[in-house]
């Protein structure tokens, strides 16, 4: 491992369609940036020109579950290696939204796949690559539903999903906080936005000191 790789951190938030974390993306990405951060802002599925394709196959049209599921290691798979690990050897941080945790639990769980295919194909596109730091931006399902009923005009295919299709979803990824305590920090979504940026900020700040980074202005 080169020492520009070893000074890079891949960063990943998830959560359940309407949970927030894309109210912070943009500011985290802004935080990080003020703190000295080169950083590559991402997001699956999609990220590269071949990914933001198949993202649009995934979300709009039917299809088989082995089908969905193949197609987000393909988007995961060009990703992973024209974008996330060249910009983490050049020594970069990266933030992404959503990675393999989220097939784990849209597909595994929600979908019902369960998690034996998903880690046979995690283990052949990533190997032992994962996430440095996982964020779950985490809120009861009626919180979510809420505010995906206040907040978009077309679905797509999984935001029209019912109730217990979500709760599996977040049940699968509670399941994955469980399996890998070192690598996720909860977040209450419930919790107004001033007060999640503060809890953000205050990770962040202890990241950034754990890699030897001044957390400038965080």
């Amino acid at each position: 491992m080169s020492d520009d790789r070893r000074n890079a951190c891949f960063l990943t938030l998830e959560g359940l369609d309407g949970a927030g974390k894309s109210t912070h993306v943009q500011w985290m990405a802004d935080a990080l940036r003020r703190a000295g951060i080169e950083l590559v802002c991402t997001r699956e599925p999609g990220g590269t020109a071949l990914g933001e394709a198949l993202r649009e196959l995934v979300l709009r049209e039917p299809m088989d579950l082995r089908t969905e599921t193949l197609l987000m290691f393909a988007a995961r798979n060009e990703h992973l290696r024209t974008v996330i690990l060249p910009a983490l050897e050049r020594g970069q941080w990266v933030l992404c939204d959503r990675f393999t945790d989220a097939t784990y639990a849209y597909q595994g769980g929600g979908r019902g796949l369960g998690p034996a295919p998903i880690a046979a194909l995690e283990a052949w596109v990533q190997g032992e690559f994962a996430p440095d730091r996982t964020f779950l931006f985490d809120v009861p399902l009626a919180v979510a539903r809420q505010r995906l009923d206040e907040g978009r005009d077309a679905p797509d295919r999984f935001e029209r999903e019912g109730a217990a299709f979500f709760e599996r979803t977040r049940a699968a990824y509670h399941a994955r906080v469980a399996a890998h305590p070192e690598r996720f920090t909860v977040i209450d979504s419930t919790q107004s936005i001033d007060h999640t940026r503060g809890v953000l900020a205050a990770e962040l700040r202890a990241l950034l000191a754990s890699h030897g980074r001044d957390p400038g202005g965080l």
